[in-house]
C-alpha cells in the first residue's frame, strides 16, 4: 500500500512541492519551490543509541529500514553501470598516486567479489591497460561477468590463473581473469607461495554476515544449509575466515602491495 501512495504521489507531484518519505512510508507533500527537491528519503537511518545489528536487522525484517547507502537509499540504484565510473576513477586515481603513472599497463590486481557492486573491478581494470584476478565463489556470478563482458576469462583453477596474469603483465596487455574460489583461501596461498601483486583489494559484501560472506569450506548451497542449521556457528566461521582473509592482505601489504578497502563493508 505504501509503494502504491508513493508511486500516486509522484505521478501527480507539480514542480512545486515535495515529498518527504520515511521508513518507506510517504509522510505528506509539502509547499516548496521549483529548486528545491521533489523527494526526501529518510529510509536507511537510525539514531545511534538504537544502530545495533540486531535493531537493524529486526526493523529490516519489518520493511522499516533498509541496507541503502547511496544509490539505492536514494532510488538511483542502476546496478554495475552505477559503479563502473566510481571504480574507474578510484583504480586511475591510484595509478597516479602509487604509481606516478596514467594508466596500470604492466600492473596487476588482486581482489574479490563479482557481484553488483565487485563486478564493475575487472572492466574498471583493464579500461586502465591492468590486468585483474578477481575471485568469487558463486559460479553464477563469475558466469554473469562473462556473459555481460565485464570479465574476459574464467581460470580453471590458481596455476593457470597465475600463468595468464604473468602474460599479461609481461605483454603490459588488458586482461581480466575469474577464478571461483574463496578469497579467504586464495589471498593466504599466495602469501604462502610468496606472489605479490600490486594492488589488493576486496569488495565480498559482508555488511551483511549472514548471506554476503561465505566461509572456508563451503560452497554457496553447503553454507546455506549451515545458515539455516545452526546461524551461529555459521557467523563464527565467518568471522574467522574474514580474520584470515585481511591477515594475509595486511601482509601482501607488508611485501609492497598496494592494499585498500573498497567499501565492502
Amino acid at each position: 500500500e505504501d509503494y502504491r501512495r508513493i508511486v500516486r504521489a509522484l505521478e501527480t507531484l507539480p514542480d512545486d512541492a515535495t515529498l518527504v518519505v520515511q521508513s518507506g512510508r510517504p509522510v505528506g507533500i509539502f509547499p516548496t519551490h521549483a529548486d528545491a527537491p521533489r523527494v526526501l528519503i529518510a529510509n536507511a537511518l537510525l539514531v545511534p543509541q538504537w544502530a545495533t545489528d540486531e535493531i537493524f536487522w529486526d526493523l529490516e525484517a519489518r520493511g522499516l529500514t533498509m541496507y541503502g547507502q547511496m544509490t539505492a537509499g536514494s532510488w538511483i540504484y542502476i546496478g554495475t553501470q552505477g559503479i563502473l565510473q566510481g571504480t574507474f576513477e578510484t583504480l586511475a586515481s591510484l595509478a597516479g598516486i602509487e604509481f606516478t603513472a596514467s594508466d596500470l599497463r604492466g600492473r596487476w590486481m588482486l581482489s574479490s567479489g563479482l557481484g553488483e557492486m565487485g563486478g564493475a573491478q575487472p572492466l574498471a581494470m583493464t579500461m586502465l591497460g591492468g590486468v585483474a584476478l578477481v575471485v568469487d565463489v558463486d559460479p553464477r556470478a563469475l558466469r554473469r561477468r562473462l556473459e555481460h563482458g565485464y570479465l574476459q576469462e574464467q581460470a580453471p583453477d590458481l596455476e593457470r590463473a597465475l600463468a595468464s596474469v604473468r602474460e599479461a603483465v609481461e605483454s603490459r596487455s588488458p586482461r581480466s581473469i575469474g577464478l571461483e574460489a574463496n578469497a579467504a583461501e586464495v589471498y593466504p596461498e599466495l602469501v604462502r607461495r610468496g606472489v605479490t601483486p600490486d594492488i589488493v583489494s576486496d569488495q565480498t559484501a559482508c555488511h551483511d554476515l549472514n548471506v554476503g560472506y561465505i566461509p572456508i569450506g563451503c560452497t554457496v548451497e553447503s553454507a546455506r544449509t549451515l545458515r539455516s542449521r545452526d546461524p551461529r556457528e555459521y557467523r563464527q566461521r565467518v568471522l574467522e575466515s574474514i580474520a584470515t582473509e585481511c591477515r594475509a592482505i595486511l601482509s601482501l601489504k607488508s611485501r609492497g602491495a598496494h592494499a585498500f578497502d573498497y567499501g565492502n563493508s
